[in-house]
């Protein structure tokens, strides 16, 4: 009878975590419509933005985000989730970051590392990496005030010449089940770059008829601060797009398992219940055979 109350602890137990599952599945999903919505919305004005710089190549090389450099260090911006139990979306993005030709080519002196997301911090001390910057508890809102302090440290070392290429490892939104992980060139703004963002193909354009107001070199330096903060702002929307519907994978398959574990347990809860009923039977049998016996 004791094995039948560790059974039936056993299946309380596994139904409330299966409600717990189901409750984490809804809300996750509910989450990620919103930010599919923004991630989409997000990466349309950010091509928008990139298409037009890509139209005045010729003036973006003389601003100081277009400088080639041919010394100084590589800053890499690893982005990942402040909470687990999204499946593999940080381990994924962790190992495109290792196994990056950019990371790869870059000598270990050479390497500097901004993570935004707790568990990127963590990943990258259990690995060795010594973390210049982390950034954690980032609200979700992620209102125009926390992008541009972002965009700032990041541009910090960028504006001192502290480093001579920047790259942002985060994923890319594709559906409710998939996600890609991409590295991508931050700065410098070069025709490589561009080509990076996989942006639509063009006709010519000419420019040669555009007025600029004060200067080109000041609009053309206040749209690459848009550019990168609005890229700073879909990497992020897109982040939390592809946690929350790994969550919600994450979390269906975690449901599903605890009903078949249910059912499992159930099982042989029931036939454990159905031997113990059949030996009570058969004792009980075997009793009144022996008082009927012993009357004779």
């Amino acid at each position: 009878m004791a094995s039948l109350i560790e059974v039936r602890k056993k299946i309380q137990s596994v139904q409330n975590t299966k409600k717990i599952t189901q409750a984490m599945q809804l809300v996750a999903a509910s989450r990620m419509k919103g930010f599919q919505r923004k991630a989409l919305s997000s990466r349309a004005y950010a091509t928008d933005l990139l298409q037009l710089l890509q139209s005045r190549q010729e003036a973006l090389s003389e601003s100081p985000y277009g400088e080639d450099r041919k010394e100084g260090k590589t800053l890499f911006v690893l982005l990942s989730s402040d909470k687990g139990l999204c499946g593999a979306l940080n381990a994924k993005l962790f190992r495109a970051f290792l196994q990056s030709p950019a990371w790869k080519a870059t000598p270990r002196d050479q390497q500097l590392v901004i993570t935004i997301g707790r568990k990127a911090a963590e990943a990258a001390r259990n690995e060795g990496i010594q973390v210049i910057e982390a950034f954690e508890g980032i609200k979700e809102t992620f209102e125009p005030l926390v992008a541009l302090e972002l965009v700032k440290s990041i541009m910090a070392y960028w504006d001192d010449k502290s480093c001579k290429a920047i790259h942002l490892i985060a994923p890319e939104y594709v559906n409710p089940f998939v996600f890609n992980t991409t590295v991508k060139q931050y700065l410098p703004f070069t025709d490589e770059m561009l080509k990076s963002h996989a942006l639509p193909q063009q006709g010519t354009v000419s420019t040669s008829d555009h007025l600029y107001e004060p200067s080109q070199e000041r609009v053309i330096e206040a749209l690459t601060l848009q550019v990168i903060q609005s890229l700073m702002t879909q990497s992020f929307f897109e982040l939390k797009a592809s946690e929350y519907s790994s969550r919600m994978v994450a979390m269906k398959n975690a449901t599903e398992s605890a009903g078949e574990q249910v059912r499992s347990l159930t099982t042989v809860y029931n036939k454990a219940r159905q031997a113990s009923i059949t030996q009570q039977l058969a004792e009980l049998a075997g009793a009144i055979s022996a008082m009927e016996q012993s009357t004779l």
